[in-house]
This record gives C-alpha cells, structure tokens and sequence, in this order.
C-alpha cells in the first residue's frame, strides 16, 4: 500500500498528515477538536482527512484515538476525554471519505510508530511508555501489537503501584500515573512550594512566578536542567516511581526495549538516570536473566501520526475464536 493518512485526535487538536510507506509526512492539516460533540468530531476530522485526500491518492487512513478501541479496529468504546461512548468512528469516517479507515488506541499508535520507524526499529519485542499528563503504554510482541482479547489491552498507566494510594481519573486508586507522569510532578512541585520550602521558592523564582498554583511541569522540566536544586530532586523522584513500573513491567513483558517519550522526557538526562537506578533495584532475579536497553522516543509529536497511518495499511486482526 502506498500513501496513508494518519490522524491523531487530541482533547484541544486533530493533527492528520499524509505518510509515506517509509513513515516520512508529507502534507498536513490541523483542525480543533470539538470535544463535547460526537457529531462535531467526526465532521472535523472527515474535514481534514478529505483536504489532504483531495490533493494526493491516498488508500486508507488511519486515528489514534485516546481512549478504549474495540478489536475490530472500528469503535471507540469509552473515551477519557472526549465524548465517545460506543461511538462507531471508523464506520462514519468511511462513509464519509469512501476508503478504509481503521482505529487504533493513541498510545497503541504512538508505540507502533517507534517500533516501525523510530527508536525500536531493530527489535521485535518492545515496550513503549508515553509519559505525559498521564502515562500511556504499547507494547510490540514478536512484531505484532498487543491489544488483547477486545482490544483494550496494554492501559500501562493504570497499573495499581500503591494500594489506596491517589485517586486516578479511572476510578481507581494508586496507578502508576499518578505517581509517575507530569500531572504527579505538577502535584509535587506544588506541594512543596505551598509548604513554605525555602527550596521550592527559589524554584518558583526561576521559574519567574510566586503563586504555586502557576507552576507547570515544563516550568520545572526547564528549573531542572538550568540546575534548581529542587526541581532537580522532583525529577529524580518521578523517575524513582517511572523505574520501579517499569521493573514490573519488565517482569511481564520481556522485552528487548523500553522506548520513553512524552513530554516530560523532554528532561531525560535527569529523568532516566534515577529511572534505571530503580529499575535495577527492584527488577526480579537481577543477576540471573536479560535486561532490555532503555531507549528515547525519536519521533516526538508525531509518533501517533505516523503510527496510525502505518497500522491503516495492515489487515485487521482475524476475529477471537469462540471458546
């Protein structure tokens, strides 16, 4: 298959752009993202996906879609942040645009992008860890995706670390992201300024502002790697929890690489350093079996992008067995 188009749906962003079978954009559109309508969205981005169709043969496209994917590859069953629920996407942009459409969970994409053409892409076994406001999670086995018996596999961030610990947007208690991603680094930072910490007013100063509630993750990312003494202990706390998720992760997956991006990895040389030490602190039988190398996401921004346009060009998988 030739040229594909890879759209990826944010809370505030459609992102769409035309991939090559090398995984190289060529042209691309933008559209916002009207979260609050179901009717709204599609029409945005069928309206962005027929721009680029309009001007180049295209075959199939591809969404990422934050949110839980039925294993057909066709409806978004519950979206966090958008107003899915049992939405038939794929089928309505179809109709629509009059070629193939596939959808895919946005972290699924991303992971997939890394593995084809990014930081993965000598390896057959992979995990990749999207860290951002949240923690989103693909996982490559033997050069398939994993997405489990109905599609919703692979939802990393939600892994429990700390019975009864902080409330997630899930409804659960304790995840991973919650203790490892920007919005847990935000959480902190704040914390510590409104206590009255000598150190985190310094921080708060380079940062260039005195209410703790202004304070951003990228604000920190930027106190930290100018040398802030504080924000430079948050990072390292953040991948003190990022390390030890992945150790269990490690456990249950085997594989040959973890691929890190996001924005918060933006501070990577901070980030990574006390991410494997706690990584190798807390991996099972240590001494006694392989440990996969840690690498950086290299497509940034558009890992999604090129990741659901690329998995457009793939048969859906065959339907589950009954059992």
């Amino acid at each position: 298959m030739g040229l594909t188009i890879g759209i990826d749906v944010g809370g505030t962003k459609i992102a769409a752009g035309v991939v090559g079978p090398d995984g190289t954009i060529g042209a691309r559109a933008v559209r916002d993202t009207p979260a609050n309508s179901v009717d709204d969205t599609a029409a945005a981005i069928c309206d962005a996906a027929a721009e680029l169709i309009a001007a180049h043969e295209v075959e199939a496209v591809g969404i990422g879609a934050a949110g839980f994917v039925s294993s057909d590859r066709s409806t978004v069953l519950f979206a966090p942040n958008l107003a899915w629920r049992d939405e038939p996407l794929g089928t309505r942009v179809a109709k629509v645009l009059k070629i193939p459409v596939v959808v895919e969970n946005d972290a699924n994409a991303a992971a997939w992008g890394e593995f084809a053409f990014g930081a993965a892409k000598d390896v057959e076994d992979m995990v990749c860890i999207t860290v951002g406001t949240g923690i989103g999670g693909g996982v490559v086995n033997d050069g398939e995706l994993l997405r489990g018996a109905n599609g919703v596999a692979a939802e990393l961030g939600h892994m429990r670390v700390v019975p009864g610990g902080h409330l997630c947007g899930c409804g659960a208690r304790g995840c991973w992201e919650q203790y490892a991603s920007g919005r847990a680094l935000v959480r902190e930072g704040r914390a510590r300024a409104e206590s009255g910490s000598l150190l985190a007013a310094q921080m708060l100063s380079v940062c260039g502002i005195t209410d703790p509630a202004e304070l951003t993750g990228p604000m920190i990312t930027q106190a930290a790697a100018a040398g802030d003494p504080c924000a430079v202990e948050l990072l390292e706390d953040l991948g003190h929890w990022l390390g030890e998720g992945l150790a269990s992760i490690a456990t249950l997956f085997d594989p040959t690489m973890i691929v890190i991006g996001g924005g918060v990895s933006a501070a990577k040389h901070l980030l990574m350093k006390s991410a494997q030490v706690a990584f190798e602190r807390n991996l099972p039988a240590k001494a006694n079996r392989p440990h996969p190398t840690f690498g950086v996401a290299e497509l940034g921004n558009d890992a999604g992008l090129i990741g659901a346009a690329d998995l457009a060009r793939r048969p859906a998988p065959a339907p589950e067995k009954t059992r």
